[in-house]
């Protein structure tokens, strides 16, 4: 095996649906190897795993015997819980990930998150293969434990029964991968990788088409992408994570090109895109197939590295930094770049807010494929300014009163405005398919309610049941009490009984002895209506209705989705009446 020294590790990200066993198969990857390097220590979770070829190559001799040399140093695979795995790994220009392995459960197929994974990994032009995981769960799989009997001969060895089932579930995912605009096949069927997305069935629990996952990997890696793994002299990287300890911070960071030193200087980006000058205390680095780290001098990319700076500065996950030669402007420059290539947003918009640089990225990615604006876009919890934003917007557009938060939660300055004004609307989510799902509905119900709410300004719909019981005055004007038994009664209605016959308008309602200007379904009310002698025009009718024309009945019959199922019932009752005088109304 012969290391080319000017590229650096492939970086790989594992990703995809919740239990469809992602981390299953980085245990599976780093293996005994890890187990017994840990031996005696503390297991700490870690956003890396260093792999280097030499131990690829021994725990993978398929790799050899199927003729790839291995140049590059190794693999870095990254591995951080949840969304952070694919939203934070972004640089300029693309996917911070070289290749991507999506873990998709072969009996389940594409899941929403799957589905949200896939057009990420689109929009950052971030290779991918497909793990198709949990093989052994199809039931009556015969699992192959003998290790000269490969993964096509094993699959073509199954049951007819079985291998129709394997097929139909391959095939299913293949056809929706398709309507992504990805054409895949198993990859044994694949002659020109650069076309077809490589599908590899395995199961992480029993190991079986495990090691043909590694040969694709790293047969692609040789294959495909090579100058894109050529080291360049500057430090370049990503902060992953900021962990805060009990003596001082330090920041979980991806070096991704070029050399790092102890005390040498970084520029690290802050929201703004200004840099933020800091020294390097201390540089350690993850250790292969561990999870300890161990103290440098100097760290090569790419790699994992954990930095302490001789500075307390606030820095943001996701954030890029690079090494500092003392040219701050050319540095902003680099870094504003970066910023305004990952979000952009628009003239008019709801506000959206997430936990990291790459997750806001991921969250306006897949708010702009649902074609949803963005007026303001940030990072950390939802603030007041934030409020203010969003109950601007209630000026310009009801619709887009509403904040986002993707990992993130209000402040308590904020949830206090919100008990004051409840038409600013926040939803905040840790699952961002979720988050845009209920985005989604919320702002159809929302435009079905300024829709409505413009029908009801033609003239609203309305039926009484009046309560005989409760006449508190015969006329000028008549007073007595009626149940809203649909729709919603407001001052000034015009009313007709069942018979069409005219009744008047209300002047006043009264709820618990208060005046009132509309109240809704269910609600016991007393009603005004002058000119009316209760005892001569109501005494043996039962229901008053809303009066209308047919130019309104219309109008209401055109918009039935955004009625009610009783106001619809109201709707066909009032022309009923109306068409007993003239069968052609209102058609």
């Amino acid at each position: 095996m012969k290391i080319n020294q000017s590229i650096r590790q492939l970086i790989v990200t594992i990703c995809g649906h919740v239990d469809h066993g992602k981390t299953s198969i980085l245990d599976f990857f780093r293996g005994t190897s890890l187990q017994g390097a840990e031996a005696g220590g503390i297991t700490q979770k870690i956003s890396f795993t260093l792999y280097p070829s030499g131990e690829i190559e021994k725990k993978f001799p398929i790799i050899a015997k199927s003729g790839i040399k291995l140049e590059i140093p190794g693999l870095l695979f990254i591995d951080t819980p949840g969304h952070a795995a694919f939203t934070n790994l972004r640089k300029r220009g693309g996917s911070l990930a070289d290749l991507a392995i999506l873990v998709i459960d072969i009996n389940e197929g594409i899941k929403p998150q799957t589905s949200e994974v896939i057009q990420i990994l689109k929009f950052n032009k971030t290779p991918f293969i497909i793990a198709l995981n949990k093989i052994d769960n199809i039931s009556g799989w015969r699992t192959n434990k003998n290790p000269d009997v490969g993964l096509k001969a094993s699959i073509e060895s199954q049951p007819q029964n079985v291998k129709l089932l394997f097929d139909e579930r391959y095939m299913t995912i293949a056809g929706s991968l398709n309507s992504y605009g990805f054409d895949a096949d198993l990859f044994y069927n694949i002659n020109d990788f650069t076309k077809k997305i490589a599908l590899v069935p395995c199961s992480a629990r029993t190991g079986e088409g495990m090691n043909e996952l590694m040969m694709v990997l790293c047969g692609l890696s040789q294959k495909y992408l090579g100058e894109r793994l050529k080291i360049g002299k500057d430090a370049k990287g990503v902060i992953l994570e900021v962990k805060k300890d009990r003596t001082s911070d330090y920041a979980e960071a991806i070096l991704y090109d070029g050399k790092l030193e102890k005390n040498s200087e970084i520029a690290v980006a802050d929201i703004e895109g200004n840099p933020i000058i800091a020294k390097i205390r201390t540089i350690e680095e993850i250790k292969p197939l561990s999870t300890r780290f161990e103290s440098k001098h100097e760290v090569h990319a790419a790699t994992g590295i954990r930095i302490q700076l001789s500075e307390k500065i606030d820095i943001l996950p996701g954030m890029p930094f690079l090494s500092y030669s003392g040219d701050r402007n050319k540095v902003k420059e680099i870094f504003k770049k970066e910023l305004t290539e990952h979000i952009k947003t628009d003239k008019k918009g709801i506000i959206a807010k997430a936990d990291s640089l790459g997750s806001l990225e991921a969250l306006l990615v897949l708010l702009r494929q649902s074609n949803i604006p963005v007026l303001k876009a940030g990072i950390g919890s939802i603030n007041k300014n934030d409020f203010s934003n969003a109950k601007a917007n209630l000026e310009i557009d009801e619709m887009d009163a509403i904040i986002l938060g993707f990992n993130v939660e209000a402040n308590e300055d904020v949830k206090e405005l919100l008990a004051e004004n409840s038409s600013v609307k926040i939803l905040a989510d840790e699952v961002v398919y979720k988050l845009i799902e209920n985005l989604t509905a919320l702002r159809e119900q929302k435009r079905k309610d300024i829709e409505k709410a413009k029908l009801m300004e033609l003239t609203a719909l309305c039926k009484l049941k009046i309560l005989h019981q409760y006449v508190f005055r015969n006329t000028k004007p008549a007073i007595f009490g009626v149940r809203i038994e649909a729709g919603k009664l407001i001052s000034n209605m015009n009313m007709m009984n069942e018979n069409e016959e005219e009744v008047g308008r209300v002047k006043n309602i009264e709820s618990e002895k208060h005046s009132v200007n509309e109240a809704g379904e269910g609600i016991e009310v007393a009603i005004s209506i002058p000119g009316l002698n209760f005892e001569r025009q109501l005494k043996d009718k039962q229901f008053l209705y809303s009066n209308m024309g047919e130019r309104q009945f219309r109008a209401f019959k055109k918009n039935k989705d955004l009625l009610s199922q009783t106001e619809i019932k109201l709707l066909s009752e009032i022309a009923e009446i109306k068409r007993k005088k003239n069968s052609e109304w209102g058609k």
